[in-house]
């Protein structure tokens, strides 16, 4: 019975070893004690087979010298996006066609400056909007739901000389044309700074 045993000791190093050695090819680990990992298992951690590739059925080591994984990847630890500070954007709006088929764009941050800008982005005005203003733009910007609103507006009367808008806020674009602006977004072009230099 001893001599059993003691071949079934063995038989298990061995196994061990065979594991250590396929996890990490190369690897000068010394082995594991006899009985301290099971065949298809990693070892305890800690142990010179903690710190190899476990076997295909094992478990995933962790702790120092783990190897990487291919398995799911961990959560960026980008910081996700907050409310809007002075800095972020809280709205842009672009204007274009009309008559003279211009295109303007106005670009509202959160503590309400402003920047105007023509076609090729450069900048033709720049200001800041009142206390009162700002609030009437953030009431517009609730009120106008742009979660809820359709991606593309063009389902009313085709008016010649008309603008096209194309407007972004939280995330969301909206594209629109004059005589189909709901009037959520009406609100909102109503509370931004005039799209006219001057």
């Amino acid at each position: 019975m001893r001599a059993v045993r003691a071949v079934a000791a063995v038989l298990l190093g061995t196994a061990a070893l065979v594991g250590c050695d396929a996890g990490g090819a190369g690897s000068s680990a010394p082995s594991p004690p006899a009985g301290s990992a099971q065949p298809g298992t990693a070892g305890t951690a800690g142990s010179p087979a903690a710190s190899n590739a476990p076997s295909p059925a094992g478990p995933e080591p962790t702790g120092p010298g783990a190897p990487a994984t291919s398995g799911p990847a961990a959560p960026s630890s980008a910081p996700s996006p907050g409310p809007s500070s002075a800095a972020e954007r809280l709205v842009t709006v672009t204007r274009s066609g009309g008559f003279a088929g211009r295109t303007t764009s106005v670009l509202v941050k959160g503590d309400g400056s402003w920047t105007r800008l023509d076609g090729k982005a450069r900048q033709i005005g720049s200001g800041k909007l009142s206390p009162e203003g700002l609030a009437k733009l953030r009431a517009a910007l609730v009120a106008a739901d742009f979660p809820r609103l359709p991606r593309v507006v063009m389902d009313g009367p085709t008016i010649y000389d008309g603008f096209t808008y194309a407007f972004v806020h939280g995330g969301y674009e909206v594209a629109t044309k004059d005589g189909s602006i709901p009037p959520g977004l009406a609100e909102v072009l109503s509370a931004l700074p005039s799209f006219e230099a001057g």
